[in-house]
């Protein structure tokens, strides 16, 4: 079963899977790339998921096995400056904490959220605390973020944001992981999929997402998810949701 919240930490979301022990052992869905990092913990280790430029498998549990994962999702160009790292340095990597910061430290909070009643709104706590000492996130950043969410071109989103192309591309890498066309493809399929899932038919969606029709967002969910569209949506009715940028295991 999966849930989320919004977080007391502006644009970020709190979320919790866990797997009963009567759960038999299926392939799940994908995980999907959607310009986030995530703090994760998992039997009880701190891990950070960097922003994936493509599908990544989730965890898998064993029949009969318990399993709870638990996690604070930030909004895309937020991890870095929580967590002191460049994006880039972490793409389509699950890292441990104590790879980040000092091992200490991660122990001592790694028995705090393990300790905790609630895991997750533990490491929300968590969170919020080393967000009060962190700098904020460059409003510049955010701002491109929500302009290419928008579906606002690159060229559109650079003079908004006052940026030349090599700036923007130069910061987006250690904002979001990744150059400011890749992201905007990655939200354009995370708008596409959203659509799918409240039963918009594929072609409608493609093209209020902002793709050029149904075939071109096929070859991004090809390219950006390594599967079909028909695959993921039957999937997607199987399955309680999961969370689209982070992963159950490291």
């Amino acid at each position: 079963m999966y849930a989320e919240r919004p977080s007391r930490l502006d644009g970020a979301v709190v979320w919790t899977r866990t797997v009963p022990t009567t759960a038999p052992a299926a392939p799940t869905r994908p995980v999907l790339p959607d310009g986030c990092m995530d703090l994760l913990w998992t039997n009880g280790k701190l891990y950070v998921a960097g922003p994936d430029t493509h599908a990544h498998p989730p965890g898998d549990t064993p029949a009969g096995a318990t399993a709870r994962y638990d996690g604070v999702r930030f909004a895309p160009g937020a991890g870095p400056a929580l967590l002191g790292v460049p994006a880039h340095e972490l793409r389509d990597q699950r890292v441990d904490l104590a790879d980040v910061w000092p091992a200490a430290r991660v122990r001592a909070l790694t028995g705090r959220v393990s300790g905790a009643a609630d895991p997750a709104a533990a490491l929300e706590s968590l969170a919020l605390r080393h967000a009060a000492d962190a700098p904020p996130p460059d409003p510049v950043l955010r701002a491109v973020a929500r302009h290419l969410d928008a579906g606002r071109t690159v060229a559109e989103t650079a003079d908004a944001a006052g940026l030349g192309a090599r700036q923007l591309h130069r910061r987006s890498l250690a904002a979001f992981g990744y150059g400011p066309k890749t992201l905007a493809r990655i939200l354009r399929l995370q708008r596409a999929l959203a659509l799918v899932r409240q039963g918009l038919p594929y072609a409608d969606a493609a093209l209020a997402a902002g793709c050029a029709d149904q075939a071109h967002l096929s070859r991004e969910m090809r390219d950006l998810a390594g599967t079909t569209l028909g695959a993921y949506a039957a999937s997607a009715n199987r399955e309680t949701p999961q969370p689209s940028g982070s992963s159950t295991t490291a």
